[in-house]
Parts: structure tokens; C-alpha cells; sequence
């Protein structure tokens, strides 16, 4: 989730906790924080099974983060035949020794 945020925007957003809130106010703010996004997360699962028993034991295996819009704007980028809700698996060939690797013209 902080994956985008660098050691620079922690520190400003530290900081500017520290001036809204205050020193006495700041860990209150964090721990609330954190209580929220706990119940937040724990909503999205429970949603997420009730969607899965609603749907019935024929679609009970379905992979719901194939349902994400950001997978299936991905798909349509890519070209991807797979559908949605299974895992891609990279094509690896082992090449022997002394073998050089295949040339795409049209990829150059």
C-alpha cells in the first residue's frame, strides 16, 4: 500500500502529522488510523465472502482479484487470452550451452 511513497513523503507526512495534531494528539491520530483501516479491511472480506456465498458453490472458486478493473484494463493492453482470475506464467526456455537466445526482427 506505501509501495509508491518514498523515504522523503513519510518524513513530510510525519511532520505535517506532527503540526495538525500535534505531539500529544499524533499517536491517538495513528492508532485511530490504523483501527479504521483494520475495520476497513476486515469489511472488504467479509464482503468479499458474502459475494462468494451469494454467487453459490458453481462459481465458489472464482478468483475475485481477476475481477479487479486495473486486470482487466491490463488484459486489454496485453492482449492476454487467459481468463480472467488466472495466474500468468512466464515462458522459460532453458537454452543449452553455447546456444544463442532466438532473434525477433519484428521486435527490433
Amino acid at each position: 500500500m506505501l509501495g509508491n511513497l518514498g523515504w522523503e513523503e513519510l518524513l513530510l507526512l510525519a511532520v505535517l502529522g506532527l503540526i495538525i495534531f500535534g505531539p500529544n494528539r499524533l499517536p491517538k491520530a495513528a492508532s485511530d488510523a490504523a483501527r479504521m483501516l483494520r475495520e476497513l479491511r476486515a469489511m472488504a472480506r467479509g464482503a468479499a465472502s458474502e459475494l462468494k456465498a451469494e454467487l453459490g458453490p458453481e462459481l465458489a472458486d472464482i478468483d475475485l482479484r481477476g475481477l479487479h478493473p486495473r486486470r482487466f484494463v491490463e488484459d486489454a493492453l496485453f492482449g492476454d487470452d487467459e481468463p480472467a482470475g488466472t495466474q500468468r506464467r512466464a515462458a522459460t526456455v532453458a537454452l543449452e550451452p553455447g546456444e544463442r537466445p532466438p532473434y525477433d526482427a519484428d521486435a527490433t
